[in-house]
C-alpha cells in the first residue's frame, strides 16, 4: 500500500532522496511522517508532513533533510543533503489517514552512509 524506495549506498556528505508513493485513498488527508531505525536502535521519526502541508523534522536533521509532497503523485520524498555517518538506517514511510483512522507502513529502504 505504501511504497518506499530511493535508498541506497552514498559517501558521508552526499545526498540522496527517498520517496514514498501510495494510493488515492491513502494519500488523500494523510499525515506523512519518515522513520528510520538503525540496527540495535529503536525506531526513531525523521520528519512529517502533514495533509496540508506543515512540517517537524528530528532535530538530528534539521537544515540537512526535507520533507515534501506531491499531490499529483500521491508521493511524499524525503530529500536528505549532507548526509552523515549516522544517518545509516532503514527508512520507512508511515501514512495516518485521518478520515479512516488508520496507519499505513511501507517496507523500508537501507540508506548506508560510509566514510
Amino acid at each position: 500500500q505504501l511504497q518506499a524506495c530511493g535508498g541506497g549506498s552514498v559517501q558521508a556528505g552526499g545526498s540522496l532522496r527517498l520517496s514514498c508513493a501510495t494510493s488515492p485513498t491513502i494519500y488523500t488527508a494523510s499525515d506523512m511522517t519518515w522513520y528510520r531505525q538503525a540496527p540495535g536502535m529503536q525506531r526513531e521519526s525523521v520528519a512529517s508532513i502533514t495533509f496540508l502541508g506543515s512540517t517537524n523534522y528530528a532535530d538530528s536533521v534539521k537544515g540537512r533533510f526535507t520533507i515534501s509532497r506531491d499531490n499529483a503523485k500521491n508521493t511524499v520524498y524525503l530529500q536528505m543533503n549532507s548526509l552523515k555517518l549516522e544517518d545509516t538506517a532503514v527508512y520507512y514511510c508511515k501514512a495516518y489517514s485521518r478520515t479512516i483512522n488508520r496507519e499505513y507502513w511501507g517496507q523500508g529502504t537501507q540508506v548506508t552512509v560510509s566514510s
